[in-house]
């Protein structure tokens, strides 16, 4: 049985309901009607919520807001939470003032939520994914640079804005849990599109993570550009590259978003503009299997015991073809793919989506504008005591999930 078949039969859920309810509209996006593998699988939305949400646990500094983040991990002792956020903005970079923001970009929570150390300042333009490792040590990808570009809208002539002072950004660093920069991958400012890339560079790192021999994985793509994985040994020397943009169901991928090992030593991508999880052999990337049904996922955590979580952020919102589906966390096996809780996004309180002369349309109950954007959770991670933290882009927030 064909790889999309089967696993569409591993999904147990209903379809969401899509009324035409009174009250406004918005038209997210010109949208042609829904196609690809992943229309085989059932939308999976009406599952058991099993947690409650807890609005405020970690405690920024005094006077500082949080901006957006994507990048969430458990720290080696299993409680512990580190995070790595912009600047209580979108990016640290101010194009308009061409500075750096003068604030820490990451931090360490214990579980209680207090704040016990930070670091980062200067270093990242959009800190994007995050890795601890075995030893303790923290990995940040930062995934925009500071290099001159022209403003949205400008014309290919206009005047490019000065140089920086200094070049930041495209890269990834290690980190001890002290703050002190143990190595760099990838040069500062990363490849510039257009020009000659350096295939131990980065455009657009997503992701990181280290294998069991100390070897380090990179997941690259955050446009419709290009995609690959690049690994590197534990020094940092360049290894090789796999993969290219695509959809097709071996070596290609499209926004490789995030990574996570089984128990089994397979890795899992979401592979998150092909609506699908890539499950490959760690060292061949040889696709083992795909699966839908955990949705359009933007962040990936698989803990100890197999159980896998996935962070739906852009469902219906950024992607309206994925209206079907709602955005949230959802909860299931890495082990047979089934799907068994969902914490849905609070966003789609009253909101339906339906298509409209080839337009997915968004209503609110109450006539309001609907939500826009990437929404809920994208990056994702569950500590020793199985509590869930969400790290939100949009809404701009770390939120906790404790069982009921």
């Amino acid at each position: 049985m064909g790889r999309v078949i089967r696993v569409s039969l591993l999904v147990v859920a209903s379809v969401v309901v899509v009324g035409a309810l009174g009250g406004g509209f918005y038209a997210q996006a010109p949208a042609q009607a829904p196609s690809g593998p992943w229309m085989a699988a059932t939308p999976v939305n009406d599952l058991p919520n099993p947690y409650n949400t807890i609005e405020g646990h970690a405690k920024l500094p005094e006077g500082r807001t949080w901006g957006s983040t994507s990048a969430v991990e458990v720290d080696k002792d299993g409680r512990s939470i580190w995070v790595a956020e912009r600047c209580s903005a979108n990016s640290c970079w101010d194009r308009a003032k061409g500075v750096m923001s003068p604030l820490n970009t990451v931090f360490k929570f214990d579980p209680t939520g207090k704040l016990v150390t930070s670091f980062g300042q200067g270093m990242f333009v959009f800190p994007h994914g995050i890795h601890v490792d075995r030893d303790g040590n923290i990995w940040v990808t930062d995934g925009q640079s500071n290099l001159p570009a022209r403003g949205p809208g400008q014309p290919a002539d206009a005047p490019m804005p000065a140089m920086p002072e200094k070049v930041v950004g495209h890269q990834v660093v290690k980190f001890s849990p002290d703050g002190k920069v143990l190595l760099t991958l990838g040069k500062a400012g990363g490849n510039v599109p257009g020009q000659p890339a350096d295939p131990a560079s980065f455009y657009q790192p997503n992701d990181v993570i280290t294998y069991p021999n100390g070897d380090i994985l990179v997941a690259e793509g955050h446009g419709n550009t290009h995609a690959r994985l690049i690994r590197f040994d534990k020094s940092g020397k360049f290894i090789k590259e796999f993969g290219k943009l695509g959809a097709g169901l071996d070596g290609e991928f499209n926004q490789p978003h995030g990574l996570a090992f089984d128990s089994r030593g397979r890795l899992f991508i979401a592979d998150r503009s092909n609506n699908r999880i890539q499950v490959v052999d760690a060292d061949s990337y040889k696709t083992l299997d795909t699966w839908y049904q955990f949705s359009r996922l933007s962040g990936i955590y698989i803990d100890k015991n197999d159980v896998l979580y996935g962070a739906d952020s852009e469902s219906g919102s950024v992607s309206p073809p994925h209206y079907m589906w709602k955005r949230g966390i959802r909860i299931g096996s890495a082990r047979d793919g089934k799907v068994t809780a969902f914490i849905p996004d609070p966003s789609h309180q009253g909101l339906t989506y339906e298509m409209v002369d080839g337009k997915v349309v968004a209503k609110m109950a109450d006539g309001g504008k609907p939500p826009g954007g990437t929404l809920a959770a994208e990056g994702v991670v569950v500590d020793a005591n199985g509590v869930i933290y969400g790290a939100e882009v949009g809404p701009r927030k770390l939120q906790r999930y404790v069982k009921k």
